[in-house]
Order: C-alpha cells, then sequence, then structure tokens
C-alpha cells in the first residue's frame, strides 16, 4: 500500500508538472505580446543618454528592479486569484484598456509633439558634452524611471498570464505564475542588454584595420551592425505598438460577450470562402483585436485631450 501510495503520489506530481509546463507556455503566448513592448521600451529607455561603459551595469540594475517588481506583483496577484477571482477579469479588461491608451497615446505624442521628441533627444546629448551635469544621478533618474515603467509592463505581464490559469488551483498557479515572472525578466533584459551593445559590438570590429580578408570582413559586419542597431529599435517600438492592441483589444473583446460572439460567428463566415477560407478565418480575429485595440486607444486618448483641455480652462 505504502508503494501504491508513493507511486500515486509521483504520479501526481508528474501530472501536476506536465500541467505547469503546457500552462506555461499558453501563459507565455498571451504575454508575448506585451514583452514586444515592454522589450521596445526598456532598450529605448537605457539605450540613451548613458555612456557605453555604464550601459550593462544600468541594465543590470534595472533587471534587479524588475525582480523586485515580480516579487511584489506575483502574491498580490495570486491573493486576488485565490480571495477575490470575481476582480480577475475587470483587472484584465482595465490592463487591455490601459495596453490600447499606452499604444495610441504613443502614436499620437510622436506625429503631433515632434519637437518635444527631438528636444528630449538633444537634451540627452547635451547631458553627455556638459561637465557640470551629475552623471550619475542622471543614471539613478534614468534607471528609477525604467523600473516604475517596468512595474506597470510587468503588471500587465502577470495579470494577463494569470487570466489563462485563473481556472485552476493554486498549486499550479504558483509556479506558472513565478515561470512567468522569472523567465520573461530573464529574457527581456538579456535581449535589451544585447541590443544597447549592438552598436558597440560594430564599432569594435570597425578598428580592426588588418588588411586581410578576416579584417574587411569584420569591418563589412561592424557597419552593418552599427546601421541594424537604430533600424531594430524603430521595428521593435512599431511591433511593441501592434502587439499592445492586439493583446489589449483581445482582453477586450474576451470580457464583453457580444464582441467575443460576434468575432466567432465572423470566424465562421469567412471560412466559407473559397480558397483562402482557412486563412481569412486564422486572421479574422486578429484584425478584430486590432481594430478594437486602435479604436478604444483612439478614443480614451481623445477623451484625456478634451479633459485635459477644459481643465486648463477653468481653472484660467
Amino acid at each position: 500500500m505504502a508503494g501504491a501510495s508513493l507511486l500515486t503520489l509521483l504520479d501526481d506530481i508528474a501530472m501536476l508538472l506536465d500541467d505547469i509546463a503546457v500552462l506555461s507556455k499558453v501563459a507565455a503566448k498571451k504575454t508575448a505580446g506585451v514583452l514586444g513592448d515592454d522589450l521596445a521600451v526598456n532598450a529605448e529607455q537605457l539605450s540613451g543618454g548613458i555612456r557605453a561603459d555604464r550601459e550593462l551595469p544600468v541594465v543590470w540594475a534595472v533587471f534587479k528592479g524588475s525582480m523586485i517588481n515580480k516579487a511584489i506583483l506575483v502574491p498580490i496577484a495570486l491573493l486576488l486569484s485565490y480571495f477575490l477571482p470575481i476582480v480577475i477579469m475587470p483587472l484584465l479588461m482595465l490592463g487591455g484598456a490601459y495596453l490600447c491608451y499606452e499604444g495610441f497615446e504613443k502614436v499620437w505624442h510622436n506625429f503631433t509633439d515632434k519637437a518635444a521628441v527631438e528636444h528630449h533627444k538633444q537634451q540627452l546629448k547635451a547631458a553627455l558634452q556638459d561637465p557640470t551635469v551629475d552623471l550619475q544621478q542622471f543614471e539613478k533618474d534614468k534607471i528609477n524611471g525604467a523600473i516604475r515603467t517596468d512595474f506597470i509592463l510587468s503588471a500587465e505581464i502577470i495579470i494577463i498570464a494569470l487570466g489563462t490559469i485563473s481556472d485552476k488551483d493554486i498549486t499550479t498557479q504558483i509556479p506558472v505564475l513565478a515561470f512567468i515572472a522569472v523567465v520573461m525578466t530573464v529574457g527581456v533584459y538579456g535581449l535589451v542588454a544585447g541590443i544597447v551593445k549592438i552598436d558597440d559590438g560594430g564599432l569594435a570590429l570597425i578598428k580592426d584595420k588588418s588588411l586581410s580578408i578576416g579584417g574587411k570582413f569584420k569591418r563589412v559586419i561592424g557597419r552593418f551592425m552599427i546601421g541594424f542597431a537604430p533600424k531594430l529599435m524603430k521595428f521593435l517600438a512599431v511591433a511593441g505598438t501592434i502587439a499592445m492592441w492586439l493583446v489589449g483589444g483581445s482582453l477586450i473583446t474576451h470580457g464583453v460577450h457580444s464582441l467575443h460572439t460576434f468575432i466567432a460567428t465572423a470566424s465562421e463566415f469567412a471560412a466559407q470562402t473559397p480558397i483562402i477560407g482557412n486563412a481569412l478565418s486564422a486572421i479574422t480575429p486578429l484584425s478584430i483585436d486590432l481594430v478594437v485595440g486602435f479604436t478604444l486607444g483612439a478614443l480614451l486618448v481623445f477623451i484625456e485631450l478634451i479633459i485635459k483641455k477644459y481643465s486648463i480652462k477653468f481653472s484660467r
């Protein structure tokens, strides 16, 4: 009996671990959209206004801050799931709405306030060249700002991940959320560290003045890396914004029953199209999520602009 009990226990543990592995993959896919923006935002924040020899120490400092953020957020999320599971869906929709707003606000700011964006870049360059500027304090401000941004993005990741396993018991939720928190943080900041050092790596290759084929090859690769780094940053920014609308929109459509039903009906209708029916059926939910995310983001930004306009008017 003892042996049978032990085998049963081992089987239960094996099944639990298998469930955790599967659910972790599902949660990781759900949070991938947020990670696109997370990666772009952090790489952008940590790549400007910091000396090359301080970039990796700064990334490490933000990484530690991010782990602390996760250590705070994961227990809070688990407590909510255990004691107040009814708030998970509203929180998911709130997080989705914020993602939609954040994505559109970033685009709106870049298109309508280009002078301010350029002025900010010039301030960063001037800070590095001005000997009177306290670079240590500047660096601390950069780190603290990145950690604050990470807290918001981490909360979105944890909430989205929790939403995929909200119907599971607490013994499954704990390891899944812990796994997501650690792997996502290591993955994001590992990539951030690589991205912010691409141009430095290219510069190091260019310095090889050898006339050999190997030296010429290094210089070609170095010039490619230096030219590739800013293009990668722009791509990540665009991809991250689109991902925010996709993820945010999907959280809204899943929370609103009528929209969820409409997507299912539209997908079935698209599947009946000759030849390309399967492809249309697959992209229909994504297209609707993107439209919902973009539209909601635009609506929230315009509401904010109207409130600001009238608050300034009445304060005079």
